[in-house]
């Protein structure tokens, strides 16, 4: 059975990444920091396991990995983000968000890659946003995380591909997740309406995306961004 680990497992958009890989027949390792007991439910209902380390934690990635052999394919989903003015944002939270969003799909890459190089086979799907595409006022931090995950995308498909290692990209928009229950009703009409479908974004809509670029149907596709915004950034 092919195995996948899905970082951030247990959040809106991760939980529906693991459910959608174990309908297309993966084993699926539910990563989480802090989500314990949603994560182990989550696996429990896919007959997967969760496990628990810290992504910006070089050594705990390391560990985790080390005790899991080869993996057919990584999900970098883990992500956490602020609405603040840049100036605003503290050293210690501008850190962290770097340190999970960018550095830890980095960490969880390396220590995957050890494996699927000698083995000469694996896929790694980077979670970004839209706003790593364009940027976004208020979410300066955060949009720089995600930019940066679209470079690095690019450039370790050039690396590994020669491996039969494929890296690409999904650039989420806005999905609703609880990570936006904190917009009132006036504010997610604006928004809606500068999407031009005219719709908000489910977390199924990501997975699905994740699903084709798991598949043989991407086989010849390496180091591209998907984007998956309703047309909000194009």
């Amino acid at each position: 059975m092919k195995k996948a680990l899905v970082t951030g497992g247990a959040g809106g958009i991760g939980e529906a990444v693991c459910r959608r890989l174990y309908l297309e027949g993966f084993y699926v390792y539910v990563n989480y920091a802090h989500s314990k007991e949603k994560a182990e439910k989550i696996a429990e209902e896919i007959n997967g396991s969760a496990l628990c380390f810290d992504v910006s934690d070089s050594m705990q990635v390391k560990n985790a990995f080390e005790s899991l052999g080869r993996l057919d394919l990584l999900v970098n989903n883990a992500g956490i983000s602020v609405i603040e003015l840049f100036t605003s944002v503290d050293d210690e939270k501008a850190s962290q968000i770097l340190n999970v969003n960018l550095k830890g799909a980095m960490n969880c890459s390396r220590s995957a890659l050890t494996e699927m190089i000698r083995a000469k086979s694996g896929n790694i799907i980077n979670i970004s946003s839209m706003w790593g595409q364009c940027g976004a006022s208020c979410e300066v931090d955060y949009s720089a995380s995600k930019a940066g995950i679209i470079g690095f995308t690019k450039a370790l498909a050039k690396e590994v591909g020669p491996s039969g290692i494929r890296v690409n990209c999904v650039c989420p928009g806005f999905i609703m997740t609880e990570m936006n229950n904190k917009f009132t009703q006036e504010e997610l009409q604006m928004i809606k309406e500068e999407i031009p479908l005219g719709i908000f974004g489910e977390p199924s809509h990501i997975a699905d995306a994740v699903a084709f670029l798991s598949s043989e149907q991407s086989a010849y596709i390496t180091g591209q961004i998907l984007a998956v915004n309703g047309g909000m950034v194009i």
